[in-house]
């Protein structure tokens, strides 16, 4: 066979082959990945052809809706305008989608995985979507807006034994009826903070449960105590000599605790923020895009390391040094806490219904990890609930209901503080966070707030 005659047909095979390899990329294997793809507004434009599913509060007040528009085309309302902009986001030609609207977007809009979902596109597209009925409360909700007012913050709250998200309220909000002017920064789960003496349940945590201290073990409070080579200071210097590590929480007394985690050391301080969820995006049914990790910052926002020479684990597990955590982190350090020490996933969604009623996929509550024993977090509960009974969270007490809490009031640099607040009851963790605040601490400012969203919830 004459040779050059054979090259051309091995160059007509491999290009016949890349072709049909390029082609099954976009066709079969990175469909979805070119579907979702926010720059894609095509899709959002065929997608407008469809009746969008409703979305739906825990009690049944509708959150997004549908308005027709001609040539049957309909495009989405918020009814409730920015009071549940930052979790159900948005759907819009120009902007893309956020939130739930992007997390669900395949049930909103009838598109089905199963076998059922592959037999009904082979009969032709849908038109009408599925329902969401999510998690969270309106009137809690509400109120966490008004608490928060027009001060920079976040307050979540989550369901104990479930993880489901009664509350994720984060200001400065938006109107997601008008996109194009949306700022859709979520403090709630993109927010980074120093979260100040809140650590020190982690810390706390990483303590009982190694076995190394009891709540009664004796640890030095004394100011100015040498920690990483450098002097550090109690809140307004107060000197507490020798104290109980429950008398340490009950006080925020910062020299012990930092002794305390010095003598933990790195590795046992990174096991259980590894366990608490730290370092990775929160397990939440939002998307991942939208929520950022909790952990040591370096340079470029990058997280270093939990066992890297940069960190000074005594300062880290007081919420000082480069530690920075998002308001949800937090809500779920208080929920394992409260909920014997296993760590339960964020949830938002309860249930998916169809055009006809019914139920089509109701997600069960899903556990991330045992943190600590339940034996610990029990220990660990109590010697939260004297913060609250007699310590720096007395303003989160509730009448007839044991509350559980730390504060954290942490310095930014420039003469303001964020201010914190984490707490819990049998049914309800939460925290509240408020940002670059000018004079108060967290236990005089966030607490307050924490405690009217738990009586909102029926907690008191």
């Amino acid at each position: 066979m004459n040779t050059p005659i054979v090259r051309l047909f091995g160059l007509v095979i491999v290009l016949f082959a890349v072709l049909v390899g390029f082609t099954s990329r976009w066709a079969v294997f990175e469909a979805d990945a070119l579907r979702d793809n926010p720059n894609n507004r095509r899709i959002l434009f065929e997608e407008q052809r469809i009746k969008r599913g409703l979305i739906r509060a825990a009690d049944g007040t509708v959150l997004a809706a549908n308005r027709k528009l001609p040539q049957d085309r309909y495009e989405r309302r918020y009814p409730t305008g920015e009071l549940f902009a930052h979790p159900v986001g948005f759907t819009s030609l120009d902007r893309g989608r956020t939130g739930l609207e992007d997390y669900y977007n395949d049930p909103l809009t009838g598109r089905r995985t199963d076998a059922i979902g592959a037999l009904e596109r082979l009969l032709g597209p849908q038109d009408v979507g599925d329902d969401l009925r999510t998690t969270l409360d309106p009137q809690a909700q509400e109120i966490a807006f008004q608490q928060l007012g027009d001060r920079n913050g976040a307050v979540v709250a989550l369901d104990v034994k479930t993880g489901a998200v009664r509350v994720m309220a984060a200001t400065p909000s938006y109107d997601p009826n008008d996109p194009a002017k949306a700022q859709t920064f979520n403090r709630a789960t993109q927010g980074r903070f120093p979260p100040g003496s809140t650590m020190k349940v982690v810390t706390a945590t990483a303590a009982l449960d190694s076995g190394e201290f009891t709540p009664d073990s004796r640890v030095s409070g004394e100011n100015g105590k040498v920690i990483s080579g450098t002097p550090l200071q109690n809140f307004a210097g107060e000197d507490f000599g020798d104290i109980t590590l429950t008398d340490a929480l009950t006080n925020s007394v910062n020299t012990a605790w930092a002794s305390v985690a010095e003598k933990l050391g790195k590795e046992t301080m990174a096991e259980y923020m590894k366990r608490y969820g730290f370092f990775q995006d929160p397990p939440m049914d939002y998307p991942d895009e939208q929520m950022v990790p909790s952990g040591e910052v370096g340079r470029r926002n990058r997280l270093l390391s939990p066992t890297s020479g940069q960190i000074d684990v005594g300062r880290m597990a007081i919420g000082q040094d480069k530690l920075l955590v998002t308001p949800v982190q937090m809500a779920t350090v208080a929920q394992t806490v409260a909920n014997g020490g296993v760590r339960m996933k964020p949830r938002l969604v309860q249930k998916i219904v169809d055009p006809d009623g019914r139920t089509i996929d109701e997600p069960l509550p899903e556990e991330a990890e045992r943190v600590m024993s339940e034996e610990s977090a029990n220990a660990l509960a109590t010697m939260m609930q004297n913060v609250v009974e007699q310590g720096t969270g007395t303003a989160a007490r509730l009448e007839g209901v044991d509350v559980s809490g730390k504060t954290g009031t942490a310095e930014v640099g420039d003469g303001t503080d964020d201010l914190w607040f984490i707490g819990f009851t049998d049914q309800v963790a939460v925290v509240a966070m408020l940002e670059r605040q000018t004079g108060g601490t967290g236990g005089e400012t966030a607490a307050p707030i924490a405690a009217e969203v738990l009586r909102a919830l029926g907690e008191g």
